[in-house]
This record gives structure tokens, C-alpha cells and sequence, in this order.
């Protein structure tokens, strides 16, 4: 398997996808602060929209170490604490969108093998409460990253849908755009 073929330009097109919405939240609703987008949520107990921004983000960036037997470094470790942090700082408009962007100049810096070793490479990932999952980077890559990506990715459109913001599926596939045969868009 591929595993940069297949990381890499998913994670970019969401994150460059989530960063639009950000964009066209804040131009939604010009009235509010745009840092008070960062504290709504789905529900009282969930993680707030800053959280989910930040966990996307440290998705995204995890693989590229885990898939190199790489120590995660301390930026990444504290973009993921922040994450955890953002019920009491969920931090501003402008934090999330650099959280964004780094992760976007990360995988576009990549080159176009630099996850592929990471395959068989046995990954034994730690988390905060205290779980260990054992596994190979092919497994990691399939069963634990790209659904965590995801989960906290469609959670953060739907924080955003919920609250009003006019988002619809051309925005979350955005990139399917590229693919569509010329002359095929419905006429409205």
C-alpha cells in the first residue's frame, strides 16, 4: 500500500476544505466575533469547534511521524493538548487557521514516498486515558487515522451547519470538482 498516496491528498483537500468553511463562517454571520465560532458546538458535552479544528489538524500531522518511527515532537503534542484544553481556551479564528496552514505546509512538504516505509512498520499507539493499540502502520494508517480524521472533520461541518452556516456537500467535496466532466453541472 501507498500510504502517502493515500494520506496525504486526502488529508490536504479537508484541511484546505475546513479552512474555506471557517472562511465562509465568519463571512456568514459579519455580526459576531469570529473567535466566538470556535466555542460552538453539537452538544453541552462534546468538544467545541476549536477542539475539533485542532484534533483535524493533529490527525493529519501524526501519521507523518507515527509512519516514519519518528518521536512526535513537542508543537505537535501541543496542538493536541490545546485540543483537549479548548472547553476553557478555546483560543481565537486566527489560531485555528494557523493551525490549519501548518498543517498544510507539513503534507505539502512531503515528498511523494515519505509515509510509504511506514507500512510494516510495527506502531504501538498510546493514548492519553491510558489505552494501547498494537498494530502496523497499514492498519494504523486504515483503522485508526483516517477515521479520526474524518470523525473530527465531519463534526466540525457539522458544528457549523448546525449553527447556520450555509454549507452544503459541493463544499465538503470541493475537490470532486476536478474530476467532473465538462458540461455535466445542472443548470438551475
Amino acid at each position: 500500500m501507498q500510504l502517502t498516496r493515500l494520506l496525504v491528498p486526502t488529508f490536504l483537500q479537508t484541511l484546505k476544505n475546513l479552512s474555506a468553511w471557517l472562511d465562509k463562517a465568519a463571512a456568514h454571520d459579519s455580526s459576531r466575533n469570529a473567535d466566538a465560532l470556535m466555542t460552538l458546538r453539537l452538544a453541552p458535552d462534546m468538544y467545541p469547534l476549536a477542539a475539533q479544528v485542532r484534533f483535524v489538524c493533529f490527525q493529519a500531522q501524526e501519521p507523518v511521524y507515527r509512519l516514519r518511527a519518528m518521536a512526535l515532537p513537542p508543537a505537535l503534542l501541543n496542538v493536541r493538548g490545546e485540543g483537549a484544553k479548548s472547553n476553557e481556551q478555546p483560543g481565537t479564528f486566527a489560531d485555528a487557521k494557523a493551525r490549519l496552514a501548518e498543517a498544510i505546509a507539513l503534507l505539502s512538504g512531503l515528498s511523494d514516498d515519505a509515509l510509504d516505509v511506514g507500512a510494516d512498520l510495527q506502531i504501538a499507539l498510546d493514548l492519553p486515558n491510558g489505552i494501547v493499540f498494537d498494530m502496523t502502520g497499514e492498519q494504523y494508517a486504515r483503522d485508526w487515522s483516517l477515521p479520526q480524521f474524518y470523525f473530527h472533520a465531519v463534526t466540525a461541518y457539522a458544528i457549523l451547519r448546525n449553527h447556520g452556516v450555509p454549507l452544503g456537500k459541493p463544499d465538503y467535496v470541493s475537490h470532486m470538482f476536478a474530476y467532473m466532466r465538462p458540461g455535466t453541472m445542472p443548470q438551475k
